[in-house]
């Protein structure tokens, strides 16, 4: 996105954060109407998202999710709280940095969204009305296939499913089914959420999807029918505004925008089990023309990834450590 598109993403009502919370002293003070609250929200929304980007990537995390919950008590409703009660059950949530191993070029213009290795191929998708694409090749190299897509779609999430892949749109309400060795379109469908990130659980025969939100859907994987969702949790509290996915095993690893943070999230009940803090991989030179993280890939056989950023200059092969 560029910066318009960010400010629409964070003014948008439908991801942004209402003001809840009250000055609280010796004299009885009258509820403000919801009509002044809604009003005021894209004020406080900024002012809250500029305390967020001041924090490290794991704090802002955690800040988020109440941030959230303190939304919905005060708007009276329960959005899975079920489930985000549940989710603060007994367990040991890791905290992880990155050690680099290798340090690869990157294309500086591409504004990456969805990043993933199938075999030996690392295919990337990128964002942008106007100058979105998919492209495939060895890490590290420029790439050996790509498709664009015309404005004003808007590229988000990909995923392969061995000889097909699917490629998100941000708010298009478009998926595109792609021949995953020339990238040519094969069918479109409709996708009525936001597209954010998607990754593919072949144990499990699903997909799993992001819309922004603290929610992961789970989807058919050649019809993108839903089949159940579940709530991203921190210590019982949701964590909302998760981006670019990555399926290992029984585990999602789950970018959240718009920081350098990872958080690995458990399928089944969709506490988080470990928070990456993965700051501090660019310069302060390279920073000033770069976005967020936003591409996280495993490399098949290993415990390695690949990750990177928006028009980052570099791509990292990382292994997770305690930090």
């Amino acid at each position: 996105m560029n910066a318009t598109d960010a400010d629409d993403r964070m003014a948008d009502p439908a991801v942004g954060v209402r003001q809840a919370s009250r000055r609280r002293s010796g004299v009885h003070k009258r509820r403000r109407s919801r009509a002044a609250v809604r009003a005021s929200r894209p004020v406080a929304w900024y002012a809250r998202m500029r305390a967020l980007l001041a924090l490290p990537p794991i704090a802002a995390a955690a800040l988020a999710g109440a941030m959230l919950l303190t939304e919905c008590e005060a708007d009276g409703r329960s959005p899975e709280r079920a489930q985000a009660a549940a989710g603060s059950a007994a367990g040991r949530v890791e905290q992880l940095g990155v050690k680099v191993l290798d340090v690869l070029p990157h294309d500086p213009k591409a504004y990456t969204q969805g990043l993933e290795m199938a075999g030996r191929t690392l295919y990337e998708g990128t964002g942008r009305a106007g100058e979105s694409s998919i492209r495939l090749g060895p890490p590290g190299r420029p790439p050996t296939v790509r498709a664009d897509l015309r404005a004003p779609l808007f590229g988000e999430g990909i995923t392969v499913l061995g000889p097909t892949l699917w490629q998100l749109t941000w708010r298009d309400h478009i998926a595109i089914e792609r021949d995953a060795g020339t990238l040519a379109e094969l069918r479109r469908l409709p996708y009525t959420q936001e597209g954010w990130g998607v990754c593919h659980q072949p144990g499990r025969g699903r997909l799993v999807t992001s819309d922004g939100s603290a929610r992961l859907t789970f989807r058919e994987p050649q019809t993108l029918a839903p089949l159940g969702e579940l709530v991203v949790t921190l210590h019982g509290r949701p964590v909302p505004r998760l981006n670019e996915l990555e399926c290992v095993g029984d585990s999602v690893y789950a970018n959240v925008w718009p920081s350098n943070g990872i958080v690995r999230v458990d399928a089944d009940t969709g506490a988080v089990t470990a928070q990456i803090d993965a700051s501090g991989l660019l310069t302060p030179t390279e920073r000033q023309h770069a976005e967020v993280l936003n591409g996280i890939a495993a490399v098949p056989g290993t415990d390695e990834f690949l990750i990177t950023g928006k028009w980052w200059p570099k791509m990292f092969r990382v292994v997770f450590v305690a930090r």
